[in-house]
């Protein structure tokens, strides 16, 4: 493992990086239960869905495991699954296995531009100072995601009467309430460990918070105390394909928003993560940045022939890095948890998302870090970043944070008289995020 992973060389041991594979395992395991749900809309089989999000998940992250040696996890991503459902099947009336097939035609098209370079150049081409914005603008989105997901804060307007809208979008609720609750004392539980130094804060937190849930009535004990159970089929799902309407307009749409969404996406979080834990060389750039692409653009394809929607790098992966995860061990030791929650489906499914929002919440403290080498002096450098980092969690995306930042660069720049600043392939991404605005989805 020594001499595979090159633990010395990253400053890290076996046990930090299985502890931070776990606790990355335990943050984003909620996606198996979520997937299912999500994708289940559409009328796939919810079971066959448990094994393909479990197997896609194990997959992709293997190949970053022990392509990339990079500390980061993978799995069907949440907003893609929903788009995958709600809109592509739900509102444009598509099956649900032409779906499948435009999430198969974008893992080809991943797999040819990461093997011509296309995808890392994008990577390279993005300024130093955005890198660390989007860093910081992860880690307000991750935080948000782990507020929202205890119930701590509620989103939505809502009508109130009259035709009038209650204007409050984002506000606190009910704490009182169980979920909430739990989920603020394992804030306290997780902080106390933080500050006295606890190796595996976040996982011992995560743990602790679960096992108060139950007098709490908020983990749910599984029913006959029944912890294991056989793997579902995928037969119901798996190379479901059909190719009768790829020659559309509206699948030429579907096709390009799966692109963008997960090509940003998953740029978004590597440079983000990256950037946290110091992977980034002197210029900015992600070594390896081919190997670690490839994992998505591979996790994608056999994820549509399993019978799940887009897979993407995981901003939970954050959680194992703060723990201090640097290697592919990390990454190797949450694909193992993945494949033994097959297993154990009913006991990993017992942790409930009030038990790892506290650990997402203060990930978000951890992911801010880089905000110190921003350069805030030059407001054609502080600008982008800024309109990076606030527009993640205010759209609920890291690609539309990306997308902001990108554009504001580039005109800041220009206008100014900075235009050499900007790289050639920068501008063409300026004007593919333009007619990403113009292109209705």
């Amino acid at each position: 493992m020594e001499k595979f992973f090159k633990l010395s060389e990253n400053n890290t041991t076996i046990k930090t990086e299985i502890t931070a594979g776990i606790t990355t395992f335990m943050t984003m395991a909620y996606i198996l239960i979520v997937n299912p749900s999500t994708l289940s809309a559409t009328g796939m089989d919810s079971k066959a869905l448990f094994t393909a999000t479990a197997l896609s998940a194990i997959i992709a992250t293997l190949v970053m495991a022990l392509y990339a040696n990079y500390p980061f996890a993978l799995a069907p991503g949440m907003g893609l699954n929903a788009y995958f459902a709600y809109t592509v099947v739900l509102k444009m009336g598509y099956s649900w296995q032409v779906a499948l097939t435009a999430v198969f035609l974008e893992g080809i098209i991943f797999i040819i531009l990461t093997f011509l370079n296309v995808r890392e150049a994008i990577i390279n081409c993005i300024p130093l100072n955005i890198k660390h914005a989007v860093s910081v603008g992860i880690g307000l989105f991750i935080a948000f995601i782990g507020l929202v997901n205890s119930g701590i804060v509620k989103t939505g307007m809502s009508y109130v009467g009259d035709g009038k809208l209650d204007g409050i979008i984002v506000k606190l609720g009910d704490i009182t309430s169980k979920s909430p609750l739990l989920a603020l004392i394992g804030l306290v539980v997780i902080g106390i460990l933080l500050a006295r130094n606890v190796k595996g804060a976040l996982l011992i937190g995560i743990i602790i918070t679960t096992i108060i849930g139950i007098p709490m009535g908020v983990t749910q004990i599984p029913e006959g105390m029944k912890i294991i159970s056989l793997p579902p089929s995928l037969s119901p799902i798996m190379f479901k394909f059909d190719f009768s309407s790829i020659f559309t307009l509206d699948m030429l749409v579907v096709l390009f928003t799966f692109l963008f969404v997960d090509m940003f996406d998953t740029v978004g979080t590597l440079v983000g993560v990256a950037s946290k834990a110091d992977m980034l060389d002197k210029e900015g750039k992600l070594p390896k940045a081919k190997q670690a692409l490839f994992a998505d653009a591979i996790g994608t394809t056999v994820g549509a022939i399993l019978g799940t929607s887009t897979v993407t790098t995981y901003v939970e992966s954050a959680s194992g890095v703060a723990e201090g995860g640097r290697t592919g061990l990390t990454s190797l030791t949450t694909a193992g948890m993945f494949a033994i929650a097959l297993l154990f489906s009913p006991l990993f499914t017992m942790v409930p998302s009030a038990a790892t929002a506290p650990a997402l919440i203060l990930v978000g403290l951890f992911m801010m870090s880089p905000i110190k080498k921003i350069n805030l002096e030059d407001f054609t450098e502080a600008i982008p970043a800024f309109l990076t980092i606030i527009m993640m969690p205010l759209t609920y995306s890291i690609a539309d944070g990306i997308v902001f930042g990108i554009i504001s660069y580039i005109l800041l720049k220009l206008l100014t008289g900075k235009g050499k600043q900007v790289s050639p392939i920068m501008y063409v991404l300026g004007i593919l995020f333009i007619l990403k605005f113009i292109i209705p989805s």
